[in-house]
């Protein structure tokens, strides 16, 4: 049973990658690469060198992600690293060249504020698509990850650099203007890579210090059906012991935990915080057989 799962979830896996793959293609010959507007990486770089030399983007960003492999292979995770990104980076690079032969090399619009936001959606939709496969789309993907693995360097410090440094390049290739527009891509396709990848599905964490931790927590088992951990705490100030209740819940029962929890104990103590996924326990299950 396992190994059928695991094989299942590998077809899934590489199902999410060619489709991911096939949209950053769309978005790329559709809309960025039409209006002169770079989103940042390998893939941004290639645009600069193809606006002045006439080669093939996809070669190039082919062969431009090759060093950029190996070092992700040696240093982010041998196999399953390599199988998945280099079917990211090879399927994205013949999709991209290969669609030139079917959509319209100036694109659908001269708008260029359509150009940026539709074509940081569609780019997020296929990186985010990548991402719920497993796999990275290369490029900037991989030298962030190194960068964060080696350095101690932030992911988001990370791509700030790499894909800052290709966007300034294409503000003397193609304009400041077009420039400003290619920054406006990269954080459009950031939040929807995000939101494909992880789902809208965000949740509430609440940690309840209370002095009726046993009636707290049973209103909110009975009233929201959701669980409750009842965690020991000591207060620094007094030294009492205070069990400190913790719950997740959707943004929709916030209102009625903060209702169940003042008309119990009005002295009570919430922190509520966000959760991006929640997994098992009454929420997403943590595998899909």
């Amino acid at each position: 049973m396992k190994k059928n799962f695991v094989n299942r979830k590998a077809v899934t896996d590489f199902l999410f990658i060619i489709a991911g793959s096939f949209v950053q293609a769309i978005a790329m010959r559709l809309f960025l690469i039409p209006g002169l507007m770079v989103s940042g990486g390998i893939s941004g770089a290639a645009q600069i060198v193809q606006f002045y030399t006439n080669w093939p983007i996809g070669v190039m960003v082919f062969l431009g992600n090759m060093p950029l492999f190996l070092l992700g292979w040696r240093y982010l995770g041998g196999t399953r690293f390599a199988l998945r990104t280099a079917l990211a980076i090879t399927l994205f690079s013949i999709f991209t060249d290969g669609l030139v032969f079917f959509l319209p090399v100036e694109g659908i619009t001269q708008d260029i504020f359509l150009l940026a936001l539709y074509g940081g959606v569609f780019l997020g939709i296929g990186l985010g698509l990548v991402y719920r496969g497993r796999g990275t789309s290369g490029g900037s993907d991989i030298l962030g990850r190194i960068l964060n693995h080696q350095k101690g360097v932030s992911i988001s410090q990370a791509y700030l650099i790499t894909d800052g440094l290709v966007v300034l390049a294409s503000g003397f290739a193609f304009g400041w203007e077009r420039a400003m527009y290619g920054l406006v891509v990269i954080y459009i396709s950031g939040l929807t890579a995000e939101l494909v990848s992880e789902g809208n599905n965000i949740y509430r964490m609440a940690m309840i210090v209370t002095n009726q931790p046993d009636e707290v927590s049973k209103q909110i088992c009975e009233i929201l059906e959701r669980g409750v951990t009842i965690l020991p705490g000591i207060g620094a100030w007094t030294g009492q012991a205070r069990p400190v209740l913790y719950c997740v819940l959707t943004r929709a029962e916030v209102n009625i935990l903060k209702t169940i929890v003042s008309e119990t104990d009005p002295k009570a103590f919430m922190v509520i915080g966000q959760a991006n996924e929640a997994l098992g326990g009454g929420f997403q299950p943590l595998r899909n057989d």
